[in-house]
């Protein structure tokens, strides 16, 4: 058998459970187990729950390392749920959790410091200051992120040859940017708030900055290019540094809905327009 199919049966599940285990174990360890935990039937429906959102969002695409399958898929016939499926399953897996570790305790309260929005994140003494860093951050990483991704593509082309260098974007971009704005700025909007409080929010206080960028970027796959996964790894860290100073997410989820929407609605239409893809 050879890796590629290891990693396409039961390694991808596997892989989602050894990582669900040391989500439980080390936000045991730091005191971060909700009340409802206590109960083992709820912590296993929890863990479940985890295991089952990493092999679905993380693992369940490694399998299709190298073998095109992102170039296959006819984005015609994508509907506009499959579009948003990664933030329902997200937000779902955040409730689920969220339920069974705080239901019946008194929990649901919005100013509890166990609410929803003090658990994933959310809340911060100042959140009007908040929102602007997170716009100005959102600019600014602009310029800090391209000329990161030009030094490698500098280094690649230097030790790889130019022939190592992508010729045409990958084709989830070119569909996405072809889908009309409004539907562009959802998904740019949806992705800051839902996979911040999922990566950032839930997973960072709980696996750390590393472990979640890892699982970040493995979420990002289906884009089908080295270089756009060193962006979305640099970004990542990014957002992880800038929660960890501010202790909220809010500033990062607003970067980063504000850097997408950048993206989307203005930087690749104009690359694509001027490379002839528009």
């Amino acid at each position: 058998m050879t890796w590629r199919e290891v990693l396409s049966t039961g390694g991808p599940i596997l892989l989602a459970l050894i990582a669900a285990y040391g989500v439980d174990r080390v936000a045991r360890q730091r005191g971060l187990d909700p009340p409802g935990f206590a109960d083992p039937v709820r912590r296993l429906a929890a863990g479940g729950l985890v295991a089952l959102v990493l092999w679905l969002v993380c693992f369940a695409q490694l399998g299709s390392l190298g073998a095109g399958a992102a170039s296959t898929l006819d984005f015609a016939k994508v509907s506009w749920l499959r579009l948003f499926s990664v933030q329902i399953i997200l937000v779902a897996t955040l409730a689920g959790w969220y339920l069974l570790g705080f239901a019946g305790f008194g929990a649901l309260a919005p100013g509890s410091a166990a609410s929803p929005a003090a658990q994933f994140g959310w809340r911060h003494p100042r959140p009007g200051r908040e929102l602007g860093l997170g716009l100005f951050l959102g600019l600014a990483t602009w310029s800090l992120l391209i000329g990161l991704v030009l030094l490698v593509a500098l280094a690649v082309a230097q030790f790889a040859g130019e022939e190592a260098l992508p010729k045409s974007p990958p084709p989830a971009i070119l569909w996405i940017v072809g889908l009309p704005a409004p539907l562009r700025l959802a998904i740019s909007l949806s992705a800051g708030a839902v996979e911040e409080s999922f990566f950032r929010g839930f997973l960072q206080p709980r696996l750390g900055a590393v472990l979640s960028t890892l699982f970040f970027v493995l979420a990002h796959l289906s884009y089908g290019s080295p270089f756009l996964l060193v962006g979305v790894t640099l970004l990542s860290l990014m957002y992880a540094l800038i929660v960890r100073l501010r202790q909220s997410i809010l500033a990062a989820a607003v970067a980063h809905a504000a850097f997408d929407s950048i993206e989307l609605l203005v930087v690749a239409p104009l690359v694509l327009r001027l490379i002839g893809h528009g």
